[in-house]
């Protein structure tokens, strides 16, 4: 992996722990790393040219700030890629991540949708 992708990588980490204390970081697919907290809240896979930040439930989560670039017609997940020199705007990604942890310890998508009628 090559630096930068690395240095991104550990830029997320280190928001997604700042966003909950209590978020724990895992390998799940006996390589990605997972943050969780009462579900699955994000995860990271580096590819050819980007990083790719997995958003667990984020198509509830409402992205005022456009840190999403991918999966907005996915029901569930949303995807960030971050793409060499791309800044992290850690401010709005840390909103998110919080959002969605919150979604989480409500019950998750499912339960928050059927509350809604959905």
């Amino acid at each position: 992996m090559p630096d930068w992708q690395r240095e991104v990588c550990h830029r997320v980490r280190d928001i997604a722990h700042a966003a909950d204390p209590e978020v724990v970081e895992t390998i799940k697919r006996t390589v990605q790393p997972y943050f969780v907290l009462d579900g699955n809240v994000c995860a990271l896979l580096a590819a050819k040219d980007h990083v790719n930040v997995f958003l667990y439930d984020g198509g509830i989560v409402p992205d005022p700030d456009g840190i999403v670039t991918a999966g907005h017609q996915n029901k569930t997940g949303r995807t960030i890629a971050y793409y060499e020199g791309e800044p992290i705007n850690a401010p709005a990604l840390t909103r998110y991540l919080q959002r969605i942890i919150a979604n989480n310890r409500a019950g998750g998508w499912r339960k928050i949708k059927a509350a809604q009628g959905l």
